[in-house]
């Protein structure tokens, strides 16, 4: 949170979060997850990179996925089936 808190400070128009959620308590995990909708409607843009993918496509707009380097699947969260992005996700 305090690292949130200090990005925040700097008045950013995107804001990069590596592994947000690495190591933290499941209550402050989600209150991050909270902030980040409120953040991204504030009109600061938001990069996650998480492997939390439930928590992480639960705020998303779009999604990513990477395998070697490349990006094996996009799209938005709603248009594409969970079991697909696993797949595309552990390259299955």
């Amino acid at each position: 949170m305090v690292a949130l808190g200090r990005a925040l400070l700097t008045n950013p128009r995107l804001l990069l979060c590596d592994e947000i959620s690495l190591g933290l308590a499941p209550v402050v995990i989600g209150q991050l997850y909270e902030i980040i909708p409120k953040i991204r409607d504030s009109g600061i843009g938001i990069v996650v990179v998480e492997q939390d993918i439930g928590r992480s496509l639960a705020v998303a707009d779009r999604f990513y996925c990477f395998l070697e380097g490349r990006v094996s699947l996009s799209g938005r969260p709603g248009d594409v089936d969970r079991d697909v992005i696993m797949q595309h996700y552990f390259g299955l």
